[in-house]
């Protein structure tokens, strides 16, 4: 059950998050401070590149590689391709990756592990080595597939776990409840795409990044009231509503995507994503028939007192940007009012493709986090 009143009383909301999802959100731009430095302390300043790799291969477990992968693939606006390495087995602690049959010297191997004890992945280096392939790998120091990095001589970029450490696997929360590990993960191979040439990310740029998202936790903290609060509005219209999200532009499509793993992952809560303008399309037939989602209004001699909660359809529209010529958002309003959808907007205040990606990104993790939170069972 969702308590609302819980938002507006940062001691409880403090006592309710006992996983520590809100602490973790906010250290979001500590998580990128720390990684930008130990990857610059593991030798990636020095890096020389001798050119461009042909494409991007990305292997990890859990949804933070996908949601990794699907980023670099819209910040790199197809200077090379990227393309998410999916494991198989019977148990994710079984996963096997396999390259692909394509893969050679021209193309980099990124692997991006919390722990780096994955058999699976270190299976991998061992195959991204008889292909000819560089790997390079975000994962704790001292750990196993740090270790097989460096037998191939490749680069091991040090993940900086939410522990004191920054720099053992054992400070590494799991995956569930470590919700600054997004930053921890992207920022060093950032950085290092950054250094090879395919995106603009300087260690200034990063460091703006990390500024942006301390200033998103001043904006959107448990301390800020509902009304004055965006990621605290988001979670309360969110509340008994199948989201819709739609999205306009590469960036605001993978902070869409992510937002519907993390309401999975940590709120327990279902989402579709889908871009514009075949959102309109796709989820047009939903808002018509949205009326069998709940019990016959028609219905008048039904016994209401053992309704369920009505689950109702709500719109969240991603915007990169305001209203531009040629936006599909106006026909998303008008579809979403013909309907009598409800709509909430999110659209980033403008910058750098990494400037919006830290605000769609950071905003909608604070939602869910405040929704997993409000909806913790007290005694």
């Amino acid at each position: 059950m969702f308590d609302e009143s819980l938002l507006e009383d940062p001691d409880a909301l403090a006592r309710a998050d006992v996983h520590g999802l809100l602490r973790g959100v906010a250290a979001a731009g500590a998580r990128v401070r720390t990684a930008l430095r130990l990857a610059e302390e593991a030798g990636l300043a020095e890096l020389r590149p001798d050119g461009r790799p042909r494409a991007l291969l990305i292997a990890g477990s859990g949804p933070e590689a996908a949601a990794v992968a699907d980023l670099f693939a819209a910040l790199g606006s197809g200077v090379a391709p990227v393309q998410l390495l999916t494991p198989t087995g019977p148990t994710p602690a079984q996963a096997r990756w396999t390259l692909p049959g394509w893969t050679g010297p021209l193309d980099l191997l990124l692997l991006l592990s919390e722990h780096g004890t994955e058999q699976g992945l270190t299976d991998l280096v061992e195959q991204a080595y008889r292909r000819g392939c560089t790997a390079a790998a975000v994962t704790p120091a001292r750990a196993p597939l740090a270790d097989a990095v460096g037998q191939v001589h490749g680069i091991a970029l040090p993940f900086a776990g939410p522990g004191s450490g920054f720099d053992s696997a054992a400070d590494s929360a799991p995956a569930t409840t470590d919700t600054g590990a997004f930053w921890a993960l992207l920022t060093p191979v950032l950085a290092l795409i950054g250094r090879i040439g395919l995106i603009s990310a300087s260690t200034s740029a990063l460091q703006a990044v990390a500024d942006r998202l301390d200033a998103i936790a001043a904006r959107c903290g448990p301390a800020v009231a509902t009304y004055s609060n965006p990621a605290k509005t988001l979670a309360a219209e969110l509340d008994g509503s199948l989201p819709l999200l739609w999205s306009q532009g590469p960036v605001a499509a993978a902070g869409a995507r992510r937002f519907a793993t993390v309401l999975a992952t940590r709120a327990g809560r279902p989402a579709l994503a889908a871009e514009l303008p075949a959102a309109l399309t796709a989820h047009g037939p939903l808002q018509a028939g949205a009326h069998t989602l709940a019990g016959d209004p028609d219905d008048f001699f039904r016994d209401r007192v053992e309704d369920t909660q009505e689950l109702r359809l709500r719109i969240v529209l991603f915007q990169e940007a305001p209203d531009q010529p040629g936006s599909a958002a106006p026909a998303a309003r008008e579809q979403a009012y013909a309907h009598d959808t409800p709509l909430s907007e999110i659209t980033a205040p403008g910058g750098s493709p990494l400037d919006t990606a830290a605000e769609l990104l950071a905003l909608t993790d604070f939602a869910a986090a405040y929704l997993a939170v409000a909806s913790t069972e007290r005694p």
